[in-house]
């Protein structure tokens, strides 16, 4: 689905159904160097079961057009824009790492637009290691391999896809490769400016759900949990032995999580 969205062209998945503003909406938030087929599966199920569904392309990332936008600020009021866009009212937000930042930014500053949250893979705080920060900027290869390597645990280091014939650590390789030139430095900087995390968990009103992996290298387990209290509603499912790429690496328990979630409402 194309959209306008402040005068850029948008793209969103809508999961194999035609998006209905009538019917409650749901926006699926990528992370860093991404695109919404991380969504691939989780998007067709919610669309067939009840959601209207966007899995949205950031700016500049995959299908939509523009820049890339350098903070998770902007990107949560891009957000609102884009409901404005397909003319919705209230939708329900979720979101992984980066994308899970922008969608708690998101709630805590629109709360009048955010039914509930799921994140996922997040944290108060998501600092980037210098070196990566500057390889990413160069485009030097080596950050995607970064990344991808630390970003999935030990299910994807031996295959580990759930999909038959697909395996984790070459297919995130190969989704991050597609992202333009500078995408991944922008995305990554914007993570490691946030820090409202707390102030904006603080300031949540509607329902949030902390889907976390409990072999999340990047975003530590515990720290998802520590941000989760702060959420005046706040549910924690841990999914044990799974990586930081949680819809991806445990793409049936994160379906689950997010169609209860969001059925309950």
């Amino acid at each position: 689905m194309d959209l306008t969205v402040n005068g850029q062209t948008v793209y969103a998945h809508t999961g194999g159904r035609p998006f209905d503003p009538a019917r409650p909406a749901l926006v699926l938030i990528h992370g860093a160097g991404m695109d919404h087929t991380v969504w691939s599966l989780q998007s067709r199920y919610l669309a067939h079961h009840g959601r209207s569904v966007l899995a949205v392309d950031l700016p500049g990332h995959g299908r939509s057009g523009g820049a890339p936008l350098p903070s998770i600020d902007e990107l949560a009021d891009w957000i609102v824009a884009l409901l404005d866009a397909v003319g919705v009212a209230k939708a329900a937000l979720a979101g992984h790492s980066m994308g899970a930042l922008v969608a708690l930014e998101a709630a805590a500053r629109h709360e009048n637009r955010v039914e509930s949250l799921a994140l996922l893979g997040v944290a108060e705080t998501m600092p980037v290691h210098p070196d990566l920060l500057a390889a990413a900027a160069l485009n030097d290869p080596s950050a995607i391999e970064l990344v991808i390597g630390w970003g999935h645990g030990p299910r994807g280091h031996v295959g580990g896809a759930a999909a038959p014939g697909l395996s984790l650590l070459p297919g995130g390789r190969r989704l991050m490769q597609r992202a333009r030139p500078g995408v991944l430095g922008v995305d990554l900087g914007a993570c490691n400016a946030y820090v409202r995390g707390a102030e904006a968990a603080a300031a949540v009103s509607c329902p949030a759900l902390f889907l976390l992996g409990g072999a999340d290298r990047m975003t530590p387990a515990k720290s998802g949990k520590a941000l989760s209290a702060k959420v005046r509603h706040s549910e924690v499912i841990m999914l044990s032995g799974i990586g930081h790429m949680v819809m991806t690496e445990a793409p049936d328990a994160t379906t689950d999580a997010i169609a209860a979630q969001f059925s309950a409402r």
